[in-house]
């Protein structure tokens, strides 16, 4: 199974460094095959330009700044998103990422007045992501992150189950915890 795997962290010694760690070797363990996308390591620019929002509908022209992580994704049948949630929301370079390469005909198709899925080629999809804070208070703002990931990306990706693997309160969790929920992850890319 081709596997994109969006990591998106800066620093080489974070918890989420050690997810992303579990996730890739676990996968390539199962014999898939990872395409392993450090946004930060790979210098991904996360800013649309006003050139790109202009032409943002223009199909197939629109995919040039990105084409080489549009083939990336359109590559992969598999995708899994590594991230710190902060502010409520992925880093920046996870969103720019998604607004920057989700695009018309790429992760949607505009047809006949309304949206259809244009992702469908990923049939797996998971996200692992930290919270700094508790669970009760990322319900207590609607928990965007989740309702992202496990409602509007699946959508573009024709509804694929989503496997979302959250650890919140990152902040209070010993190390018991922490080694409790990487086989916790280890254990639902197992299941992926």
């Amino acid at each position: 199974m081709r596997t994109l795997v969006l990591y998106a962290h800066p620093c080489a010694d974070s918890f989420n460094a050690a997810v992303h760690e579990v996730v890739t070797t676990t996968l390539l363990d199962r014999g898939w095959e990872v395409d392993d996308c450090d946004l930060n390591a790979e210098g991904f620019q996360p800013v649309l330009t006003d050139a790109e929002r202009q032409g943002y509908h223009d199909i197939p022209e629109n995919i040039e700044p990105v084409r080489d992580y549009v083939d990336r994704l359109r590559a992969a049948e598999a995708m899994v998103m590594v991230f710190p949630v902060w502010n409520f929301g992925p880093p920046a370079i996870l969103k720019g990422f998604m607004d920057r390469v989700f695009l018309p005909d790429v992760s949607f198709k505009l047809q006949g007045g309304g949206v259809a899925p244009g992702m469908t080629n990923i049939k797996r999809l998971a996200a692992c992501t930290t919270y700094g804070g508790t669970r009760w208070r990322a319900m207590m703002t609607g928990d965007p992150p989740r309702k992202n990931f496990t409602r509007a990306t699946r959508y573009a990706c024709g509804m694929p189950p989503t496997r979302y693997v959250a650890l919140y309160d990152m902040n209070n969790n010993g190390p018991d915890q922490l080694k409790a929920h990487l086989a916790r992850v280890k254990a639902e890319m197992l299941k992926l």
